[in-house]
Parts: C-alpha cells; structure tokens; sequence
C-alpha cells in the first residue's frame, strides 16, 4: 500500500538533486572573469551561518509529496510549493554567498552559479512541471502556476540580492549591449515567421489539394532540414551579396551577403516544414462527411474553405507554428556567425573570451524566451479552440 502511494517521479528528482548537490559545487570563486573558479559545495554554502539552513527547508515540503498520492490536489499544491520555495531559497543561497564573499582586496573577483545550481535549478523546474501536469486541460492555470514558479527569482533580482553573481555583474556592464540583442533577436524571429507563415500555409493547402505535389515539396522540404544551420548561411551569403551588387536598390534595404537577410531567409526555409506539415495534417483530418454537408448546404469553396477547414485545422496548424517559432528562437543564435546579432553575438563573444558568465547571458533569455512563448501558444490554442466549439 505504501509502495503504490509514493510518488516515483518526485522520488528520482530528489535522489538526483542530492546526487548533484553532493558531487558539484554549486558556486565557484574566482580572481577574475577570465581564470577558472575554485568549486564551493552546497554544505559549504549552508554552514557558513545557521541561519542559511531555513532557505532549504522548502525541500523538506518535496520529500513529503514524494510519499503522497501523486494525483491527488493537495500533494500537487505541495510539490508546486516545494518546488518554488526551493528554488528560491538555492538562488538565495548563491547570492547571499557572493556578497559575503564579496572584498576590497579583490575588486574583480567574481562568485559564478555551479553546476550544482544549476541542476538544482532545472530539477526545480521538472517537479513544477510534474505538479502542474495535472492542469493541463486549464492552459491559463497551468500558465499562472508556472509564472508562480519563477516570481520569487524575479522578486530577488530585483530587490538586489543577487548584484554580486558574477551573471548579474556581466548584465549590469552590458546592458545596452543585452537590450540591443533582445531587441535583434525578436526581430529576427519575427521577420522570419512571417514569411513562413504567408509562404508554409499555401504550400501545405497546394499539398493538399494536389495530393502528386506532396512527394516533391516535403522532399525539397526535409532535404533543407538535413543541411547544417551554418552551412546553409554560408551557402546565402554568396548569392544576395551578389544580387545587392546587381540591383542596388537591395542593398539599399538591408539586403546583402551578411547579417539580416541570409539569416531570415535561412531561418524561413528552416521553418517551412513544421508549418506546410502542420498544415496537411489539420486539412487532412477533416472527415469527408463534414465537407459534404456543407456543400449541402449550398456554401461555396471559399466559404467552406474559411467557415469550416480552418477552424478545425487551426489547432494542428497552431501547435506547428508553435515549433516553428520556438526552434527558430534556438536557430537565431548561430546566425551570429554571419553579423545577424541577437543574443548569439553575446553567446560567441563569452566563448571567444573564455567568459562562462558571458555565454550564460545570451544563453539564458534564450531559454526563457522558448519557455514563455512555449507556454503561451498553448494559452492562445485553448482560447481559441474554445471559441471555436
């Protein structure tokens, strides 16, 4: 009886958190940006004061859960609160640690997230998830339950807590440089879905309607998606500089070998195939006897095509636009290499430099920006399907 109530998944995420919280440090402390740290443990961190051990007790609400009905409304209550307040009181711990390690006699010393942290952190992040899988059916209360998960983070960053990571420190020398890059890598991603829109969906509907155009359009398709990322860039860049040089007006809008163009062009051809395939499959799942009555009901092609196939093709033409978008936010980093900007300037700019903290600032938002926009189409495909029924 006591085996079939204990709950497995929590069970494995809190064996793994000890295993990583025992076997790497979970800050490191270092001269400067550029030499490599000396690792400090978790139970370094804690015993430095008694009054730090209150910031893990939001584990022990964890190892409670793990022996409860998995299902059941309070253990999921309990997991989302265990999982919050842990990964609270881990940052907390990080930056309380930085400051106390904080001297006049090293300026530029710098206290960076170990590994343990972040494992911590991402273990965190699954036991949320894990409590919140039972509200999926409630896209917005899944939404709220997991913007709870990340507030208390928010609340320390901005309180200033955290100012002495040595993450907060590269954000803090680099802001302009941060906010440019969020701004280009927003651009990027929405001048690349755009295209893909207006192009993917009349590709997959031509699919549809001429079902021998099929084999060769997802064959050009999928031979696009077997060509490296930095390859294909590389395989633009020759092309468009040369039309900038024939047709000066181009160049006059951005058009060249470098920077926006090859990436949204390649990022568009990267994006086709979730789109034209999504598209296929929500036409294609329209059972015949629907379209039959509406043509019996005297509605003509455009009518059926608007009133009928796209509200119930919408939500698998959804959810491919939702891959489409989140795989061109991770896309959009290597465009760097061709001066596309966006975070993955950032990103290269640490790895040339050896900058651990550096790579993590472009890294990070990227990872947060997937997430959010993740969650939010599956708000928006609820809401619309919901209206739709």
């Amino acid at each position: 009886m006591r085996d079939r109530l204990r709950h497995p998944v929590l069970i494995v995420l809190l064996l793994a958190g000890l295993a990583a919280a025992l076997g790497l440090s979970f800050v490191t402390q270092a001269p400067n940006r550029l030499l490599s740290g000396v690792g400090v443990p978790l139970a370094e961190v804690v015993g430095v004061g008694a009054h730090r051990a209150w910031a893990l007790a939001p584990v022990l609400l964890l190892v409670a859960a793990a022996f409860c009905t998995p299902a059941a409304a309070p253990t999921r209550w309990l997991t989302l609160l265990g999982a919050t307040g842990s990964l609270a009181g881990f940052t907390w711990l990080a930056g309380t640690h930085a400051s106390a390690l904080l001297s006049d006699e090293l300026p530029l010393s710098r206290t960076s997230l170990g590994g343990a942290y972040w494992a911590l952190a991402v273990l965190c992040g699954l036991a949320a998830a894990e409590a919140l899988r039972g509200w999926s059916s409630r896209a917005v209360l899944s939404l709220a339950g997991s913007a709870c998960v990340a507030v208390p983070v928010i609340a320390l960053v901005w309180h200033g807590d955290l100012d002495t990571l040595s993450l907060l420190k590269e954000y803090d020398n680099r802001q302009d440089v941060f906010d440019a890059a969020l701004q280009r890598h927003l651009l990027l991603v929405f001048a690349t879905l755009v295209p893909t829109v207006l192009i993917g969906g009349p590709l997959g509907v031509l699919a549809v309607r001429r079902p021998s155009v099929q084999p060769a359009l997802l064959s050009a398709l999928n031979l696009i998606q077997t060509v490296p990322s930095i390859a294909l860039f590389a395989l633009l860049m020759a092309p468009l500089a040369a039309m900038a040089a024939q047709w000066p007006t181009l160049a006059r809008w951005g058009v060249s070998g470098i920077g926006v163009a090859p990436a949204v062009t390649a990022l568009t051809l990267y994006s086709l195939l979730p789109i034209v395939r999504s598209t296929m499959a929500g036409l294609g799942q329209i059972a015949p006897g629907v379209l039959d009555a509406a043509r019996g009901m005297g509605m003509t092609r455009g009518q059926i095509f608007w009133r009928v196939e796209v509200p119930l093709a919408w939500p698998v033409w959804l959810s491919g636009l939702r891959v489409s978008t989140v795989q061109t936010l991770g896309l959009a980093m290597v465009s760097a290499l061709i001066g596309a900007g966006g975070f993955g300037a950032v990103m290269f700019q640490g790895l040339l430099s050896s900058a651990v903290d550096l790579v993590l600032l472009g890294v990070v938002p990227v990872v947060a920006l997937a997430a959010v926009t993740d969650a939010l189409f599956k708000v928006l495909a609820q809401w619309t399907t919901q209206g739709t029924r």
